[in-house]
């Protein structure tokens, strides 16, 4: 696997990770009407930047991804998505103040090592 190809991997990951966090401050960014209420929570997910952000987001890693993908086998980008695991949880602790547990981190430890006997076998 060449430079470029790991760091389009890295960014397209991130990008994915940055949608969860949009997409979680999304849903907690205001009170949210019921969905009784269909038109008026329509509205307040079509005003709230927190959703758009996390959508771009999203399109952008989609993008990136199929660069990913025209370059590379599936079976050596997908197991790559595992660093979202590692990404999501760091920001979640940095934006959401989520807590990781020593079990949570030894799990992810542990996807981390996963994903670079993969890369090496690229």
């Amino acid at each position: 696997m060449t430079l470029a190809l790991f760091a389009l991997i890295v960014v397209s990951v991130s990008l994915n990770a940055l949608a969860q966090v949009a997409l979680r401050k999304a849903m907690t960014f205001r009170a949210l009407p019921a969905l009784s209420e269909p038109i008026a929570l329509g509205t307040s997910l079509v005003a709230n930047p927190w959703l758009w952000a996390g959508m771009a987001c999203y399109a952008a890693s989609i993008g990136l991804w199929l660069v990913v993908l025209s370059r590379t086998q599936v079976s050596v980008a997908y197991p790559m998505l595992s660093m979202g695991y590692v990404l999501a949880a760091v920001l979640g602790v940095l934006f959401l103040s989520e807590t990781v547990g020593p079990a949570r981190a030894g799990g992810i430890a542990l996807i981390c090592l996963g994903v670079l006997v993969v890369g090496k076998t690229a």
